[in-house]
């Protein structure tokens, strides 16, 4: 990895230990949690839309499985809840393995359409089978446990995410900076290219894929234990598209770029409640202005305007 990728993990970790002890009540205890689950999601979403250039309008789906995956099988089988994480990474994995060489024949709106598709037939398939879903309404997720010991406290949640997020940013990094990551950026810039040298377009696409479905997934699984509850609202398209949305304002091909969209796309719906009515209008305008000022996203434009890469 390079220095300044170093010094942005330890700036990461660091402000994760002192977070938990400056935070002042339960609220934003609860808020940080969901903007480090977010970020970790969009990391994996961004190693493909801003690293392989590949996007992707139905990844809420895959968040979807890991969620219901482990409230199904605890609660219909009594698997225990690691094992139901396990099995819906897994399931996520085939699915997504399944379906990526088909899918990424596509190219442009085509390939955005294909992904929409995607994810639009899963929430289907989480809402219609009532039996074992609890359909539009939902159903409870059991606590997660391990050897005696369960997780019930915001606190004990807190340092199992930002375990996971500072797990998640030396992962992306080492990926980026290693053979596969490198070819993953050729892919982006030309595929005739990359095949001229010897990439193998359709096996890094494919592999890309599930593994950004894959953290989708277990981050799924973590949510719907946190939250103890889950709809299919969790697989919903406006989820997806807010997913991309922090992609694309932090900035894409940037892992720190990814933490700053989502602890500002997590928080700045809380922030706008006050405007009754009229916070989607704000949200738009926010994001509007983004995109005309700052178009490659907040952390890389900041990072060429005072000469710094990531």
């Amino acid at each position: 990895m390079q220095k300044n990728a170093y010094i942005g993990l330890g700036i990461v970790v660091a402000v994760l230990l002192v977070l938990p002890f400056v935070l002042p009540n339960s609220y934003y205890m609860d808020l940080a949690i969901r903007m480090a689950i977010n970020a970790i999601i969009v990391i994996g979403l961004n190693l493909l839309i801003g690293f392989a250039g590949q996007i992707s309008l139905g990844h809420a789906g895959f968040l979807g499985i890991g969620a219901y995956a482990s409230a199904v099988l605890p609660t219909h089988f009594g698997w225990h809840p690691l094992l139901a994480l396990a099995a819906g990474a897994a399931a996520t994995a085939v699915i997504a393995g399944v379906v990526a060489r088909p899918i990424f024949k596509l190219k442009g709106n085509y390939l955005a359409m294909a992904t929409l598709g995607l994810g639009i037939i899963i929430n289907i398939a989480l809402r219609n089978e009532a039996q074992w879903t609890g359909g539009p309404d939902g159903m409870a997720v059991p606590a997660m446990g391990l050897l005696g010991f369960e997780l019930g406290s915001d606190r004990h949640w807190y340092w199992v995410v930002a375990l996971l997020l500072s797990v998640s940013i030396w992962a992306s990094l080492s990926l980026i900076d290693s053979p596969f990551g490198r070819a993953l950026r050729a892919l982006h810039g030309s595929e005739v290219a990359s095949q001229v040298v010897g990439v193998n377009v359709v096996r890094y696409k494919v592999s890309i894929f599930v593994l950004s479905a894959v953290f989708a997934s277990i981050m799924g699984s973590i949510t719907a234990h946190y939250v103890g509850f889950v709809t299919p609202n969790f697989a919903d398209f406006f989820h997806s598209i807010e997913l991309v949305t922090m992609v694309v304002v932090g900035g894409m091909a940037s892992v720190f770029g990814s933490i700053v969209g989502a602890i500002l796309l997590t928080a700045l719906p809380q922030a706008l409640a006050t405007f009754e009515g009229w916070e989607t209008v704000v949200f738009g305008s926010v994001l509007m202005l983004c995109m005309i000022f700052l178009p490659k996203g907040l952390v890389p434009t900041l990072a060429a305007r005072f000469g710094k890469g990531e």
